[in-house]
């Protein structure tokens, strides 16, 4: 499939800044499907985004998660992909010159099971162009790689202060779904020196097939993405947008233009895209259209007149599960 023509030009109505990174259009590429860029883009015209977060990146290789790790449910997809990823020292031999060329703002996402291996990373990506920011994967639901890290504030903390000191670039984290309290994490990160906060992660399920009786998943059990996930995703991302003075990027099931005005509405200043390109590369395109689209029947100047802008929560409480 040829990919559909960028709709992307420069429109300063659509133009959102993040922590410092200007992005043309509040549409970000989540990591995930499109893994690092190259894998898709034949099929998908990656220049559609306004900013590319690669798919989390190791100290060393990770071959991932047996297959089936993408599964078809109702509501959206099952995933267990396991990191797959070429670790750092393929990532910035191979993956990182072709990011390079599409002239987007990159945010590198990354994991490790300690302090010490997040900051061997941090440490290399921090010497190398191309990378606009770095992203803390401290709540993928399917490895037990950086969880422990998202699970509880101290310990986001600790990772983030540790970070801190050894770089000047903006550090996003992203958070979990699966956890007592989002607005402890939130705040966690964003007092130790966080920069941006990503809402959230997939939400941990099983589907089995009933014949079989055997998970639809390889590994068995894997991450819900999806519209499934979209109503908890927006509600966390509202909570998380008011509990700390951080600008928030929101993900979960963006499929269309009223998908991200969801977010956006509730205080993301972008979201990002990603089960939505399993089943439709021009997700992107259409979404962006889309939000011009409302933009011009509201009579709105720009998205900042969007952003945060929901009505009818007054009163809610933000803190507490």
């Amino acid at each position: 499939m040829k990919p559909a023509p960028t709709v992307t030009a420069t429109d300063p109505a659509l133009a959102v800044t993040v922590a410092g990174i200007p992005f043309a259009v509040p549409v970000l590429a989540a990591p995930g499907p499109l893994g690092f860029g190259r894998e898709v883009q034949s099929v998908v015209d990656l220049r559609a985004y306004g900013g590319f977060i690669t798919k989390s990146l190791t100290l060393e290789p990770r071959e991932g998660h047996p297959r089936p790790d993408l599964v078809e449910v109702e509501g959206g997809w099952l995933n267990a992909l396991g990191l797959p990823n070429p670790g750092l020292a393929g990532f910035v031999h191979r993956d990182l010159p072709f990011l390079r060329t599409l002239g987007l703002p990159i945010i590198v996402s990354i994991a490790g099971h300690t302090i010490e291996e997040f900051q061997q990373i941090v440490e290399v990506l921090d010497d190398e162009e191309g990378g606009a920011a770095i992203e803390l994967n401290v709540s993928c639901p399917n490895v037990r790689v950086g969880r422990l890290f998202g699970s509880d504030p101290s310990l986001t903390a600790g990772l983030v202060t540790a970070l801190r000191r050894m770089t000047r670039r903006p550090l996003f984290v992203k958070l979990g779904p699966l956890v007592t309290d989002i607005t402890a994490i939130a705040k966690a990160a964003a007092d130790a020196g966080a920069d941006a906060l990503c809402c959230v992660n997939t939400l941990p399920g099983l589907a089995i097939d009933v014949e079989s009786r055997r998970p639809l998943l390889g590994a068995g059990p894997g991450g819900l993405s999806g519209p499934a996930l979209r109503p908890l995703a927006v509600w966390s991302t509202w909570r998380v947008a008011r509990a700390t003075p951080l600008p928030v990027i929101g993900a979960g099931g963006v499929r269309t233009a009223r998908d991200a005005l969801e977010f956006l509405l509730a205080g993301a200043r972008a979201v990002a895209v990603a089960s939505a390109a399993i089943t439709d590369p021009e997700a992107p395109q259409q979404i962006v259209a889309g939000l011009r689209d409302y933009l011009r029947r509201h009579g709105l100047a720009d998205i900042g007149a969007v952003i945060g802008h929901v009505d009818g929560l007054e009163g809610v409480e933000v803190d507490g599960a």
